[in-house]
């Protein structure tokens, strides 16, 4: 409950959440994420909804947030990149069965890849 002057939030999003999320893309900058997944032959054929750099910050997002459904994971994805990069657009996400698709499709070579490209040892 917001205190005596203080505006309630018109989400239940955190700005802890927001700053996770837009993290990723500094961590895992667009263009490594867009090279793992050409190196890996997962680059779209066609312009999709869900292209394959979305669904892999997806799949990243399912780890942090792995309590939410799909719908909640990507709704939190979307707001924290509109966050962090400031577009302002309107955004209705995909089917749950959309989602599922474009996760299938990606597959978890790029994800693999991807952790080799950026992990490296603590200490």
């Amino acid at each position: 409950m917001p205190r005596a002057g203080w505006k309630k939030p018109e989400s239940d999003r955190r700005l802890s959440d927001l700053v996770s999320v837009g993290v990723l893309t500094r961590v895992f900058p667009p263009g490594l994420v867009d090279e793992v997944i050409a190196e890996v032959g997962r680059t779209e054929q066609r312009h999709r909804a869900l292209p394959a750099r979305v669904m892999a910050y997806f799949s990243i997002g399912m780890a942090l947030y792995s309590e939410g459904s799909y719908e909640d994971v990507l709704s939190q994805l979307t707001d924290g990149l509109s966050w962090a990069s400031g577009w302002q657009e309107t955004y209705s996400p995909p089917s749950r069965s959309a989602i599922f698709q474009a996760r299938a499709r990606l597959g978890s070579e790029p994800l693999a890849a991807l952790f080799e490209r950026v992990a490296r040892p603590i200490g």
